[in-house]
């Protein structure tokens, strides 16, 4: 695991896939089983406070990414006020945020637990459908033709998935939400991550799904 010390308060780990196999963990255990998801981050915690002498105190604020071969993990010690309130993190999107329990138990998370691992990354909002024929894409990537995101055709048992990826600093929270409910007049939401997807379904197109759809089928 290689750890880099950013500053006081916040410290930049990354861990490979294969490292988190080799403690004993899968990939699904840690995108699907709280305990385990749990687990393996103070377990990683403890490592980066013997290596970084990165003292494990109050609240947590904690940003994943996923990477192809691994996990880059941004963990930064919420800053408090004189009587005990939380301050803001500047420039950190408020559903980007994820909070855990301080070591004495207490739970500075508004709403509980948050999943330490979770399949979005800073910056980026992504979504996942589902679809029984290709050629359902047909009408979305006409509609979706001038649109700029990322796209991902998966099969998987039995099924099409459309993993799609808008980048928020080159759209609005409204037209995300536009663009999302086009897709979604002709196909299911899913909560299949993109992470199984990978991992185990079969790739139909990498990259540019709607851009090929349009063009094959259009």
């Amino acid at each position: 695991m290689d750890i880099e010390r950013i500053n006081d308060n916040t410290v930049k780990f990354y861990i490979s896939y294969v490292d988190v196999e080799e403690r004993g963990f899968t990939r699904d255990e840690i995108w699907f089983n709280k305990e385990k998801s749990e687990e393996l981050f103070w377990e990683m915690m403890d490592e980066v406070h013997e290596e970084a002498d990165f003292e494990l105190e109050g609240p947590l604020w904690i940003q994943v990414q996923a990477m192809d071969k691994g996990l880059e993990v941004t963990v930064t010690k919420a800053q408090l006020t004189k009587d005990g309130q939380k301050m803001d993190i500047p420039g950190e999107l408020e559903e980007r945020r994820k909070m855990f329990m301080g070591e004495d138990g207490t739970d500075f998370s508004a709403d509980g637990y948050d999943p330490v691992f979770d399949q979005h990354t800073a910056g980026r909002l992504d979504y996942t459908f589902s679809l029984s024929e290709v050629e359902e894409l047909v009408p979305v990537a006409k509609n979706l033709k001038y649109v700029q995101l990322d796209s991902q055709l998966y099969f998987f048992e039995g099924s099409y998935y459309l993993y799609v990826a808008f980048d928020e600093i080159l759209h609005s929270d409204e037209d995300i939400q536009n663009y999302v409910s086009i897709i979604s007049e002709h196909l299911e939401g899913s909560m299949t991550t993109v992470h199984r997807l990978q991992e185990y379904g079969q790739e139909i197109f990498k990259d540019r799904a709607l851009e090929n759809i349009g063009h094959y089928f259009g």
